[in-house]
C-alpha cells in the first residue's frame, strides 16, 4: 500500500529538489567558460537540456495551481542551457 506524504513534507521535498536542480544546471557555467575560451563542446547536451527544461517549466506553469518548484528549478536550465548551446556554436 502506498504511503502518502502530507502536503508540507511534499512541498519541502519539492524545494530541496529545486535547489539541487539549480546546482546541477550551474555546471554549465564551466562549459560556457570553456566554449568562450575556444574549447567548444557538443551542442547535443545543451540542446536536450533546453528542450527538456522548457517542457518541464511549461508543465509546471500549465498546472491548475502552478507548480512553482518545477518552474523555478527549470528556469536556470533554460537560461544556462541556451547560453551553453549558443556559445558552443
Amino acid at each position: 500500500m502506498a504511503r502518502h506524504l502530507d502536503e508540507r513534507t511534499l512541498r519541502v521535498v519539492g524545494w530541496i529538489a529545486t535547489v539541487t536542480a539549480i546546482l546541477m544546471y550551474g555546471s554549465y557555467l564551466d562549459q560556457i567558460r570553456m566554449n568562450l575560451a575556444g574549447d567548444k563542446g557538443s551542442v547535443i547536451q545543451p540542446l536536450a537540456t533546453v528542450l527538456n527544461t522548457c517542457l518541464w517549466a511549461a508543465y509546471g506553469w500549465l498546472h491548475k495551481d502552478k507548480d512553482w518548484p518545477i518552474i523555478v528549478a527549470n528556469v536556470p536550465g533554460i537560461i544556462l542551457g541556451a547560453t551553453c548551446l549558443y556559445t558552443a556554436l
